[in-house]
């Protein structure tokens, strides 16, 4: 299916004025709630435009790059589309990185200003010191200290008279968002200011049908591709209302925010799906309002789906997206929903499995890597053509992801591609195993690898965390496992541990459990 030309934003679009526009009838009505308070919609578009002006003032010029470092808040909503109304460009970034990261990122982006969060701004000087790059302008958002010297307070800085927007085209850069890799160093993902309303369209309106009177809730922060759709493009293309947390999001925390600020549709990952399960205080379904759950970031296991839809009446919308793609782009749909796979390509996105020599697979059950089209992919990797020349191909880009499709048409992941173990010459999932592993009573989290053995030969090996109180054996595990897959896919190897290697946005570092075997 190719996306609608009815859908397509004109040649000029600049998306936050798109947005300002299309809320230009509920200037009353909340459209943010932070820990500190609430944002109207004609607030919102005050301040947004008051920052457009505030950066044209310090002297930043069309498609110069700023670094976007803060907390969730209202603050960074209008940071974000502050930027992308005067054409300078947000980049985006993770904030539980460390100094040394963001020193690469401010040299890789050239960012000529940085916007913070009070609360980050001593890790920032840190990387501010480290860098070759200097950075002409800070602007801090809710300092929580005396401010170094040159350095701007966001709510006394943003007083300038509005200005019209920059006359920005569909497909002009944007923003950026780093990838956050397993291996490497990030790379700066380039984003246009059409791909903000493709996604939008296409999923925020598409499939999960969101509606003015939703209040929208989301775990995924708003630096990730994933949280930024959930809490500001999508929410704010329809007049909806958001919820911000800028804390991390414990089951307590966000039981407070389910229960306080009610929301209807709320955004999550797996692991925090199974955390909040597995917490004494969950809340019961009389306690909140949900009407619709997603999940992205990590194929989302049957039976924390299952167990969720049970106690709160609701829906777990299964997803995956990427930086890349911008967000998601083969989902599960309300009222159609196969826990255990990753459901239908989104309407207006095309998928393809491949083989190993680039041909297309068309038959069923078969395991292949998972290519995308659609209106919402990255123009490039900045200043890295190889890796852009290896990720986008044409129309076509490369998820990294494997997958399988069932001879009804819905997909079901199977690892990534550098994940993926071939044991006794058959594909072995390293999900599918975890997946089992963590049905079991006992077992809080599972990561498998292929380990070699004595002959040459490589096995699965499964490093353990067992729940708090529990004790099993390597016996009893390899046991449950044989009984509900494969004998040939039950670990041969298993290790229990105490936690096991994550990146910062929660996901399992399955390279660092390699490297370690490796010794």
């Amino acid at each position: 299916m190719n996306p609608s030309t009815t859908m397509a934003p004109p040649a000029e679009f600049n998306f936050a004025q798109h947005l300002l526009q299309a809320n230009r009838s509920r200037a009353n009505k909340t459209a943010v709630i932070d820990d500190q308070g609430q944002l109207t919609y004609g607030d919102l578009a005050l301040q947004v435009q008051r920052f457009a002006s505030g950066l044209r003032g310090l002297g930043l010029k069309r498609e110069e790059r700023v670094l976007l470092l803060m907390h969730d808040s209202s603050d960074w909503i209008v940071a974000f589309l502050g930027a992308l109304y005067a054409g300078v460009v947000p980049v985006a970034v993770n904030t539980l990185l460390t100094a040394e990261d963001y020193a690469f990122m401010i040299a890789n982006s050239r960012a000529q200003a940085a916007l913070v969060s009070g609360a980050l701004l001593p890790t920032l000087q840190t990387a501010l010191s480290q860098g070759a790059h200097e950075v002409h302008n800070l602007v801090v958002s809710r300092p929580t200290a005396a401010l170094p010297d040159g350095a701007i307070d966001m709510a006394q800085w943003a007083t300038l008279p509005p200005g019209l927007p920059a006359p920005t085209l569909a497909d002009e850069p944007a923003f950026w968002l780093y990838s956050s890799g397993s291996t490497g160093k990030p790379k700066g993902t380039v984003h246009t200011q059409g791909n903000l309303h493709w996604t939008a369209e296409l999923y925020g309106k598409g499939v999960l049908a969101l509606r003015e009177n939703d209040r929208v809730f989301s775990a995924a922060k708003l630096f990730f591709a994933y949280g930024l759709g959930n809490a500001l493009t999508f929410p704010l293309s329809v007049g909806a209302t958001v919820v911000l947390m800028a804390e991390r999001p414990t089951p307590q925390a966000t039981f407070k925010r389910l229960v306080d600020h009610q929301p209807t549709v709320f955004y999550g990952a797996p692991t925090g799906y199974g955390g909040m399960l597995a917490s004494p205080d969950l809340p019961a379904k009389s306690k909140v309002a949900l009407r619709l759950c997603s999940s992205a970031g990590e194929a989302l296991p049957r039976d924390i789906a299952e167990r969720w839809t049970a106690h709160f009446g609701c829906e777990i919308i299964d997803g995956i997206g990427s930086t890349e793609m911008l967000h998601v782009f083969l989902s599960n749909r309300p009222g159609d929903v196969r826990y255990g796979t990753t459901g239908k390509a989104v309407p207006g996105y095309e998928v393809q499995l491949r083989g190993e020599e680039g041909q297309v697979l068309s038959g069923h059950n078969e395991i292949g890597d998972l290519y995308i089209k659609g209106p919402s992919s990255a123009l490039m990797y900045w200043n890295n053509r190889a890796k852009s020349l290896d990720t986008f191909q044409g129309e076509w880009t490369k998820s990294g992801d494997k997958y399988s499709c069932d001879p009804d048409g819905y997909y079901t992941y199977a690892g990534r591609n550098d994940d993926m173990l071939k044991v006794s010459g058959i594909y072995v999932s390293p999900f599918e195993v975890e997946a089992t592993l963590v049905q079991h009573p006992a077992i809080l989290e599972a990561a498998v690898i292929g380990k070699t053995d004595t002959d040459g030969l490589v096995k699965t090996k499964a490093f353990v965390v067992l729940k708090e109180g529990q004790s099993l054996t390597e016996e009893d595990i390899k046991t449950f496992v044989k009984a509900h897959l494969a004998p040939y896919k039950y670990p041969r190897f298993i290790e229990f541990v105490a936690e096991l290697p994550k990146t910062a946005t929660g996901k399992i570092q399955r390279f660092r459990l390699r490297d370690q075997e490796k010794g």
